[in-house]
């Protein structure tokens, strides 16, 4: 709740400051799946990476389950412990060195939910969940594809058994048969396993076809926010408008956005 983010610039003699998050208030629901979408550097990664309390806040709240993440170290030792994150590089998000066995042994020894007997099974199960199979169990990264790669951050982050998964452009990096897979995978571990997503991206379409919400950054504000088919449909904010007519369109006889708005957008620009 009115969330600001400020970072520091400039160096000894000559220091400034740059709000990269302004004043955001954003809530989301159990079992939601929300997509974040903006322009490189309009604040969604630092956004997340606040939500987590990986980044530092100037001001305004964080809650998770009702509590205020800066009220004490259990409260936010509960979040770690209850929300996961998936990276943009599913390279370097990996241990080259350990065995994808051993990396998801690790956070289930961490974690400590679960007997230290079963955690074999219980790896093998991760890995049965998103895909890879139990024949991973002994692959290092290096062996491994980009897309094999990301599924195995995302077996590690199941393996917090999250109520939150923040994915932050975790298909950027893929080619795009590889990337509709991944989407595909979340859709049913949302489903499966009743997780709330907060999917960030600049593939508008990606989130339109996954998210039940979209919420739109530009310059560190939400400048729109609305369920996904109204907000791609009706766009209300000129930014919005312009980012969806930016959007090449394979079928031109069915764009993303009507003609009569992408005129406008054309037109508004991103004065607004």
């Amino acid at each position: 709740e009115k969330l600001h983010v400020r970072f520091a610039t400039g160096g000894l003699f000559r220091r400034g400051a740059v709000d990269a998050v302004k004043e955001v208030t954003l809530r989301v629901m159990p079992g939601e799946t929300v997509g974040i979408v903006g322009e490189s550097g309009s604040g969604k990664s630092t956004l997340a990476r606040a939500v987590l309390g990986l980044t530092p806040v100037s001001s305004g709240t964080i809650r998770f389950d009702g509590a205020d993440i800066a009220s004490g170290r259990a409260v936010l030792a509960t979040l770690r412990r209850q929300t996961a994150m998936v990276f943009q590089d599913p390279y370097n998000a990996l241990n080259p060195h350990l065995t994808v066995g051993k990396m998801l042994a690790e956070v289930l020894r961490v974690q400590g939910k679960i007997e230290t007997a079963q955690i074999p099974a219980r790896c093998g199960e991760l890995l049965d969940l998103v895909g890879l199979g139990r024949a991973f169990l002994d692959r290092k990264p290096r062996s491994m594809s980009g897309g094999q790669c990301q599924r195995a951050g995302i077996a590690r982050a199941l393996a917090v058994d999250p109520k939150l998964i923040i994915a932050d452009e975790c298909v950027a990096a893929l080619d795009v048969t590889i990337q509709a897979q991944i989407v595909e995978l979340f859709r049913e571990l949302v489903e499966r396993m009743s997780l709330t997503l907060i999917f960030i991206a600049h593939d508008l379409a990606i989130v339109r076809n996954l998210c039940q919400r979209v919420v739109v950054m530009h310059r560190g504000a939400i400048v729109e926010e609305g369920r996904s088919e109204e907000v791609f449909s009706r766009p209300k904010h000129a930014y919005t408008a312009a980012l969806i007519a930016a959007v090449p369109h394979i079928d031109p006889d069915k764009p993303l956005l009507a003609p009569s708005k992408m005129a406008t957008a054309q037109a508004d620009g991103v004065a607004n």
